[in-house]
């Protein structure tokens, strides 16, 4: 068993791509990926899994792949077909299989489609004095540390607590179930890295128990007291949807609840910690969008494109195809490798350069079908917490580099001490 799981035959470009995801998962590879995204995509725009499959490092080629629709997501229906059907019965994996993010149509449509435009305008409008306070308090703490103690942790102040504070207003789930949230989410999330150990799959197992016992009571007391806020509209409309099926409503509310809870934290939280790690670390950069707050949504594209908050993502080949001159047969997984397609020189000139005036692309949220639901959401949480922050603190400055969990998949930066 190596870093990425059981390794089949020793040639020399397995071997490469092996080093390379080694070094991918290294705390030197999380610090700065970008030379391992680099030689990736030298390899090629499609390039050979050593367990099967591909990886997927173009701009271009990414971007066909998450906007084609002969691209689908890992659902039960292929799951049943692999070999290895061990490793999709595990609870985690197969609770996340349940919801938006591995659904293909018509059922991935309907769930869509009911939700509407769930962050549209109107929507971002009510929260955004909410979000605002919730912004405003945490700084307020980030500062009583600062002067207490001479320095703070962002991650565990602020950056953590943003995303659950909004989710969790927006949903009227009190404060005090906030912590166990989080602690969950944290350690559920081994079930979606790319080959989890079994050890992962064990936590993640344990994780998935306590996240189904509090989403399944909180939608059982919401349904007893209903309340003016989104979870009781659902339970309205599922309720409406199933009225002869109870365990089919609560099991799609159960889903939806669970997944764009727990989907808008960690993602959110890195991408907040990584604004404030790249504006910081340079006081002219900070100063700069300080005289220049007209650029703060370019300055929030640019962190998503320099350092997405999800490294990879996966698709299942429909039907037999061809992609950037590879041929791809039936049921292929690819894995698109958001950061090197980000990096590509042939969509962003200069991309290892950290520019917040370059106007460049990004798939950081996804594409087609499946762009992610909650952008909007995360674009204006960075948006308040920058436009505050660079205000209150002129000259806020990292104490230390920032730390991060050893994943593939969805990244995270564990710790992040701020000064002044």
């Amino acid at each position: 068993m190596t870093a990425v799981g059981v390794i089949h035959g020793t040639t020399t470009y397995r071997r490469a791509v092996i080093s390379l995801l080694r070094r991918l998962r290294s705390p030197e590879g999380q610090a700065n990926p970008i030379p391992v995204w680099e030689e990736l995509r030298a390899l090629g725009d499609v390039v050979p899994a050593p367990w099967g499959g591909f990886f997927v490092t173009g701009f271009e080629t990414c971007s066909q792949v998450l906007r084609g629709r002969n691209w689908l997501v890992p659902d039960f229906a292929w799951q049943e077909r692999q070999p290895d059907m061990e490793r999709w019965q595990a609870p985690a994996t197969r609770e996340m299989t349940r919801t938006l993010s591995r659904l293909n149509a018509p059922t991935h449509t309907c769930q869509r489609r009911a939700l509407g435009n769930l962050f549209g305008r109107s929507t971002l409008d009510a929260m955004r004095p909410q979000v605002a306070a919730h912004v405003s308090r945490l700084l307020d703490g980030l500062d009583e540390q600062l002067r207490t103690q001479g320095e703070a942790d962002f991650v565990t102040t602020v950056s953590e607590q943003l995303p659950i504070h909004t989710v969790g207003h927006w949903l009227a789930i009190p404060a005090e179930h906030y912590p166990h949230i989080l602690d969950f989410t944290h350690r559920q999330v081994h079930a979606q890295e790319l080959l989890p150990t079994k050890s992962e799959l064990a936590i993640s197992a344990q994780a998935t128990l306590e996240m189904r016992a509090f989403f399944t009571t909180l939608i059982h007391h919401r349904r007893t007291h209903p309340g003016n806020d989104v979870l009781t509209g659902w339970i309205h409309h599922w309720d409406a949807q199933y009225p002869n099926d109870r365990a089919a409503a609560d099991q799609v509310l159960y889903d939806l609840t669970m997944f764009i809870t727990i989907a808008s934290l960690e993602t959110t939280a890195t991408l907040l910690t990584n604004a404030v790690w790249f504006l910081t670390q340079d006081p002219a950069r900070a100063n700069w969008l300080r005289r220049h707050p007209e650029h703060l949504d370019d300055a929030i594209d640019e962190v998503l494109r320099y350092d997405p908050p999800i490294h990879l993502n996966s698709r299942i080949a429909a039907d037999d195809t061809v992609l950037a001159g590879v041929p791809i047969a039936k049921d292929t997984t690819v894995h698109v490798l958001y950061g090197a397609a980000n990096h590509d020189p042939r969509r962003n000139e200069n991309p290892h350069v950290f520019d917040i005036r370059r106007n460049g692309s990004h798939l950081t949220f996804g594409g087609g079908a499946h762009y992610c639901l909650g952008a909007a959401l995360a674009r204006l949480e960075a948006r308040l917490l920058l436009a505050q922050l660079l205000q209150r603190f002129s000259t806020l400055r990292p104490a230390a580099p920032p730390t991060y969990a050893n994943r593939m998949v969805f990244r995270r930066v564990t710790s992040l001490k701020v000064t002044t």
